[in-house]
């Protein structure tokens, strides 16, 4: 029972860590929190959704048009509405990812309705034994992808030009420009790549859940969470703190009720934030005058 749970935690909180990548990755580069992360997911879901059932599209080709669909969604907000008021201040920029979020959830609703739509699943529903437990494929398959995509934004960070300019200009925009670094473009690579992330995640756990406008509420705020939990500038804490959310949440269904699971996330960051403001691998800045 506990093995299972944690396995079974682990899975879940795999996606909820790269929608928490996603926030950290546009917050380190235009200091401002996308609450519309969640609807570029429910978007990617519903695209991959009609690419199979109503255009009978391969699930892999169908994943692959919503990727591409999803980046250029990050794209087009970037340009249209972000840049625009990119200089403004932070509760500017946090407004105006608020009103993509509900404008996204609109069309959402006007096109294809508020009823919750069954995604095809696309693997095997019979459970298998692991650590003595049973655990969906599903899961499982969730897994090895989060593996996958960390792996890949791992490389890409640490090896490739442009991954190299996204840090620089996370750590000083004003020098990483006198650099030659292009600003812009990379504030224009880092919403393709949170369109890239939400893509996957959407696809990913729609055949676990369901399909509709509201599908993705709850996992942005776990995956916003664990974005804390981490500082926010922090890839590999917003990774850990989606895992031990994924985890301690799924115990606390297990043991305690099903009641439980939502409300853990918020006593586990309010406790960390009373103990540990600047989240679990924050540091404290500081600033010479």
């Amino acid at each position: 029972m506990f093995g299972q749970q944690v396995i079974s935690g682990l899975a879940t909180g795999s996606l909820y860590a790269l929608t928490a990548v996603a926030v950290v990755v546009v917050f380190r580069n235009t200091r401002t929190i996308n609450l519309a992360q969640g609807d570029f997911s429910m978007i990617g879901a519903f695209m991959a959704l009609i690419f199979i059932k109503d255009l009978g599209l391969n699930y892999y080709v169908s994943l692959g048009l919503a990727v591409v669909f999803c980046i250029g969604l990050g794209i087009l907000v970037e340009r249209l509405v972000m840049r625009p008021i990119a200089d403004s201040d932070w509760l500017t920029l946090f407004t105006a990812t608020l009103g993509v979020y509900y404008i996204l959830h609109g069309v959402a609703g006007w096109f294809w309705g508020r009823d919750t739509k069954a995604f095809p699943v696309t693997f095997d529903p019979t459970p298998i034994k692991v650590i003595g437990g049973l655990l969906s494929q599903g899961h499982l398959i969730n897994m090895a992808w989060a593996v996958a995509i960390g792996a890949a934004l791992y490389y890409f960070f640490k090896y490739t030009k442009q991954g190299i300019a996204m840090r620089a200009v996370t750590d000083d925009p004003e020098t990483a420009e006198l650099m030659g670094i292009p600003v812009r473009f990379i504030v224009l690579l880092t919403w393709g790549m949170a369109g890239f992330l939400a893509a996957f995640v959407g696809v990913l756990i729609a055949p676990i859940i369901y399909v509709a406008p509201e599908m993705m509420d709850e996992v942005l705020i776990k995956g916003y969470v664990a974005a804390v939990f981490g500082g926010l500038y922090s890839i590999p804490g917003a990774i850990v703190g989606a895992l031990l959310i994924g985890v301690t949440e799924n115990l606390a269904g297990g043991y305690l009720g099903s009641e439980f699971k939502t409300v853990t996330a918020f006593i586990m960051i309010v406790m960390l934030l009373a103990f540990r403001p600047q989240g679990l691998f924050g540091i404290q800045h500081r600033r010479e005058v």
